[in-house]
């Protein structure tokens, strides 16, 4: 325990080489650790030590090691703690706060415990957004993927779609957020509510720039539309941006997601023809008839409605049309320059 009679660790880390401090750090690591799981004299020091370790201005990566194991220890042993709370809130700011979730990737082979729940509980619980972001930080770039950190998927999902109280999110917690969801994937919030996963999303405003992986978006993005609430509830921006997923990524779209009819027709039902002609774009792009098998007479009934109820759809799956095929080399499918050509004509000649 005499570690915590040191000065600063702030005043005294130019002193060291970076193997003497690691050094020095490991045993302040096993003095905290040991000070959790006893009732030792000293543990209202331990506030003070992490205020030092909270003011190093150059964090070595181990220390997230460090403060991930405190996590754990804290838990176990909450009920020997008043502030066990905030103890837990200093570990997680000392360990992750200061990393860059867009640069910082940690390599670390971490085991998850059945305190994980109350972690994560307890953060989410805390609503301050630095406190979740922390959180979510150390399990998307530890083990977010992994199977040790799948424990976490239910109990994270649940959290996330109450989120509703922290929006706008801080730019950070809102990386770590998409992150998160891109880890967790649609089958998850599926389990928790569609409706409150789609209001998530519709605060995120997910962009492409966002994503850590543009064909798992593009996944959960059509996985969500496939229900009746992701149809009905999620905004037409994200329709928008599928069509862009889909420019970028048909070849995949093709071999790995198939087209959903049911989609067309609830859209249509609906009429949603703002929706529709997003929708018509990504069919278009991903799945013509050529390369799916779709029948050209349904497309060529779906685009007739659309082109009655917006003239200027037309135009602009032709713009889209023209990316794809400017991206990937490909001439623009023959099947959809006469549909495309007949509908518009038939939506003229009805037009009153």
């Amino acid at each position: 325990m005499r570690f915590f009679s040191f000065l600063p660790l702030k005043l005294l880390t130019p002193l060291f080489t970076s193997d003497r401090l690691e050094h020095i750090l490991h045993q302040l690591s096993d003095a905290i650790v040991s000070t959790i799981n006893t009732a030792h004299s000293q543990r209202e020091l331990i506030p003070y030590v992490l205020r030092d370790l909270a003011n190093l201005e150059n964090r070595p990566g181990y220390l997230t090691e460090m403060a991930h194991e405190w996590c754990s220890v804290i838990c176990n042993n909450r009920q020997g703690f008043e502030d066990w709370e905030n103890l837990l809130f200093d570990f997680l700011e000392i360990g992750f706060r200061h990393l860059d979730p867009q640069h910082h990737r940690i390599q670390a082979e971490l085991t998850y415990t059945e305190h994980y729940q109350i972690l994560v509980d307890t953060a989410f619980k805390s609503k301050k957004s630095e406190v979740i972001a922390d959180l979510l930080y150390a399990w998307t770039t530890i083990a977010g993927g992994r199977s040790t950190g799948r424990g976490f998927f239910n109990i994270c999902a649940r959290h996330l779609v109450d989120l509703h109280d922290l929006v706008p999110f801080s730019p950070r917690l809102r990386r770590l957020v998409i992150r998160s969801v891109g880890i967790i994937g649609f089958k998850v919030f599926e389990g928790v509510g569609v409706e409150r996963f789609v209001d998530l999303l519709n605060d995120l405003h997910v962009a492409v720039e966002d994503m850590d992986g543009e064909s798992r978006w593009t996944g959960i993005l059509l996985d969500t539309l496939r229900s009746s609430e992701g149809a009905q509830h999620l905004s037409h921006y994200y329709w928008k941006l599928l069509v862009e997923l889909a420019i970028s990524a048909s070849a995949w779209m093709r071999g790995f997601l198939t087209y959903s009819p049911q989609i067309t027709t609830s859209l249509t039902e609906a009429q949603e023809w703002d929706k529709l002609e997003c929708w018509m774009g990504t069919v278009w792009v991903a799945w013509p008839p050529e390369a799916d098998g779709i029948k050209e007479e349904d497309l060529s009934r779906t685009m007739l409605l659309l082109f009655r109820q917006r003239p200027g759809a037309a135009q602009k799956l032709e713009q889209w049309m023209e990316r794809w095929s400017q991206q990937h080399g490909e001439d623009i499918p023959e099947s959809f320059q006469q549909i495309c050509k007949q509908a518009y004509e038939a939506a003229q000649r009805d037009a009153p």
